[in-house]
């Protein structure tokens, strides 16, 4: 099982080797996750909830969304590296938060 560390770091060695960090800026990160988002949802589109909930059962369906999914890990990856941002320290910052909010 590999630790979000360790995709970072591979990702980060991936980009370096292509010399991408120079098209990396954070609003181009930013951008390019939305349109990876955009296409996750694309996925979707005309298609009823069954229709969604039957891609975990169709191995070409599952694949494609499981590739959507990660373009948009891996852009949020750099986004939060490009930002400084500790990902999983963020997710339970706003989790407290959003359990305050939202009380039981």
């Amino acid at each position: 099982m590999s630790s979000i560390e360790s995709v970072r770091e591979a990702l980060l060695r991936f980009r370096d080797e292509r010399d991408w960090q120079q098209f990396h800026s954070l609003r181009n990160l930013i951008v390019s996750l939305n349109l990876e988002a955009a296409e996750l949802l694309e996925l979707t589109q005309w298609k009823s909830d069954a229709e969604v909930n039957a891609f975990t059962a169709d191995p070409v369906a599952r694949e494609a969304l499981s590739d959507e999914c990660a373009d948009v890990f891996l852009y949020l990856l750099l986004v939060a590296d490009a930002a400084g941002i500790d990902l999983l320290d963020a997710a339970r910052r706003k989790l407290d938060k959003n359990a305050e909010k939202y009380p039981v």
